[in-house]
């Protein structure tokens, strides 16, 4: 018998590269409907009816990908995480924290414009207890960021910065990130009851980075 590795036919190889994009196509465009869903009526005021309505797939299409709507839930939720944790890239490119900080809290902001329903899905999962993503938060999560921490008290025994709360500057980060996707009505009402343009939310990114690298002896 020959050693040689078995390959699938040229064409057998691109019908199995078709069905699984069209698998992440018709899954990314249901999850992005339930964020939305989640994030407007919440886990129990959104049913898969109205998610595939807003996908604009079958009811069965759905529960072919997502068997229950607690399953697209969860999923939901840990992609959103996902997506936040990336965020930190900068920490692992640099050991400059004035870098490292300031990319992250851009992207932090980015992801606050450019996704804000996976933001609020989040707020209101953590705020109800977390009844969902509590092994989620103990297993990724929290090695995230006690690595994170671990960095920046690095950092401050070799006095690249101020002797700050590391936990606290962490929270800073995320409550203020994430208040421009959370109360964005609020935001709209303050700014004459409109959203905030391009240049605006530009700004306010500056000034984000401005006042918190300040506060922890950085320049901005």
């Amino acid at each position: 018998m020959s050693d040689a590795i078995q390959t699938l036919p040229p064409q057998d190889t691109q019908k199995s590269q078709g069905k699984r994009a069209i698998r992440e196509t018709n899954e990314r465009l249901i999850m992005d409907a339930a964020e939305q869903e989640f994030a407007q009526s919440g886990f129990k005021g959104a049913t898969t009816d109205a998610i595939a309505r807003r996908a604009g797939v079958p009811k069965a299409n759905l529960h072919y990908y997502f068997s229950t709507k607690a399953a697209l839930y969860r999923r939901v939720i840990e992609d959103v995480c996902e997506h936040w944790l990336a965020a930190a890239q900068p920490f692992d490119e640099t050991d400059d924290p004035r870098t490292a900080l300031r990319g992250y809290i851009k992207a932090k902001m980015d992801q606050a414009r450019m996704r804000p329903f996976g933001s609020r899905v989040w707020a209101m999962e953590v705020i109800r207890g977390a009844p969902v993503i509590d092994g989620y938060l103990h297993t990724v999560l929290k090695p995230w960021y006690e690595a994170r921490t671990k960095k920046l008290n690095e950092w401050i025994s070799a006095g690249k910065m101020a002797p700050i709360d590391t936990q606290a500057l962490f929270f800073m980060i995320w409550a203020t990130t994430q208040h421009y996707a959370d109360f964005d009505s609020q935001i709209r009402v303050l700014n004459d009851d409109r959203p905030l343009s391009d240049e605006q939310f530009s700004d306010a990114t500056d000034q984000v980075c401005k006042i918190i690298l300040t506060g922890i002896g950085l320049k901005p």
